[in-house]
């Protein structure tokens, strides 16, 4: 397990109230006693201002979902919105998010300066596509999808 995986999460201001928030209106909605007890422990966590690495985990499910619907925006606005981005980036999801995009930005950069000859756009299945980008004597294959992006294969 890498010392990222291990270590706590600080959470405070609005991205505090709206990761609260969030947290108690799932726990709402649930009947599971077991997720019921661990969301109140997450919106407790939350409240003390810090996450281990297990409720970190959690708070990322929750503000993905979130995020991803909407919910978090049409909600507690765009504020609340930027706030929870903000922290959603610091969680284990978002960390692994950025990881990929920073991977993607990598094997693009061999397309600089190249002249594309083909782009094709494929659905691999649901919320997942694939991206096919041909050059002059280069080809590369990308997976889009929640799981974030990543590089399928890059050939000459």
């Amino acid at each position: 397990m890498s010392s990222e995986a291990t270590t706590t999460v600080k959470v405070s201001g609005e991205a505090a109230e709206v990761a609260r928030a969030e947290a108690l209106a799932v726990l709402a909605l649930v009947s599971d006693e077991n997720r019921r007890s661990r969301l109140a422990d997450l919106a407790a966590a939350v409240d003390e201002g810090v996450l281990d690495p297990e409720q970190a985990e959690g708070l990322g499910e929750l503000l993905e979902l979130g995020l991803a619907t909407g919910r978090i925006r049409s909600t507690y606005g765009p504020e609340g919105e930027q706030a929870s981005l903000a922290l959603f980036r610091r969680l284990p999801q978002g960390r692994d998010l950025s990881e990929s995009t920073r991977e993607l930005t990598e094997a693009l950069s061999g397309l600089e300066g190249r002249t594309l000859e083909k782009v094709s756009v494929t659905s691999v299945g649901p919320g997942e596509y694939g991206i096919s980008i041909s050059t002059d004597g280069y080809e590369i294959v990308l997976r889009l999808g929640r799981a974030g992006a990543r590089v399928s294969s890059i050939g000459t």
